[in-house]
């Protein structure tokens, strides 16, 4: 379903964005889908996958974990046709779906997403995986668009330490280096575009700094399928994890 160019494109920056991925049609589904599932279903997830910048305030609404595990719409969406069909033609390999993940910069209230690599939160070994991004609002340099650095999956993961950031809980030390300084790019999204990016790239976003537009987005997460999850240690890292933002008041 890819061109030679945007493989190669791909290979090279570590990302790649695809205007209009869906059918408006489907688009527009996928929103709706959304804020039904928000309506309905968000309150009775556990708080570990509803994460707001005010706790409790639905209106600061910045992320929701799992979104596949709540809607049997979007169990198939991350399952079936165009989504998986692009992340195995991204890796090269079978892929295995594991997280829709809901993102918010809501006007006023939201912060900056920490210069990060998603593979760092993967616990991969290869560390093989991709994320699609898929705008349901404007992401421009106003509201956060998502700031890559191309080519940086090429160089292994960077040392991440914890930040203070709900919803993004490590982030690159030391950025940037002469490297990302030089060529972080930001790379806008309408709605409706989608953006793939390698688990070894790294990628930031600044917060929104609109009054009144939301950034909404969702995140597909696909593993290769011969990819090894520590999961002894994954699941260690998470428990830790939600004890320390129950004891901050954050959940």
């Amino acid at each position: 379903m890819l061109s030679s160019t945007q493989q190669e494109s791909f290979a090279q920056n570590g990302y790649l964005l695809m205007q209009s991925f869906f059918p408006q049609s489907q688009q527009d589904e996928i929103a709706q889908q959304t804020e039904a599932l928000i309506q309905h279903s968000a309150q009775d997830m556990p708080p570990e996958h509803v994460f707001c910048e005010s706790k409790g305030d639905m209106k600061t609404l910045k992320q929701l974990q799992h979104l596949e595990t709540y809607s049997p719409f979007f169990a198939e969406l991350i399952q079936k046709g165009l989504l998986p069909d692009l992340a195995g033609s991204l890796l090269g390999s079978e892929v295995e779906p594991r997280n829709i993940q809901y993102f918010n910069k809501p006007p006023r209230t939201s912060q900056p997403t920490p210069p990060h690599q998603d593979g760092y939160y993967f616990m991969l070994e290869p560390c093989r995986a991709v994320t699609l991004w898929l705008a349901l609002d404007p992401a421009t340099q106003l509201t956060g668009g998502v700031r890559y650095v191309p080519g940086s999956h090429r160089f292994g993961l960077r040392p991440h330490s914890q930040t203070n950031t709900l919803g993004f809980s490590q982030g690159i030390e030391a950025y940037p280096n002469d490297f990302e300084r030089e060529h972080e790019t930001l790379v806008p999204a309408q709605p409706g575009d989608l953006l793939a990016h390698d688990a070894l790239t790294v990628h930031r976003a600044d917060k929104n700094k609109s009054t009144n537009l939301q950034r909404r987005a969702l995140g597909f997460i696909y593993y290769d399928a011969a990819a090894k999850e520590n999961k002894a240690d994954h699941q260690a890292y998470q428990e830790a994890l939600k004890d320390k933002l129950r004891n901050q008041g954050k959940i």
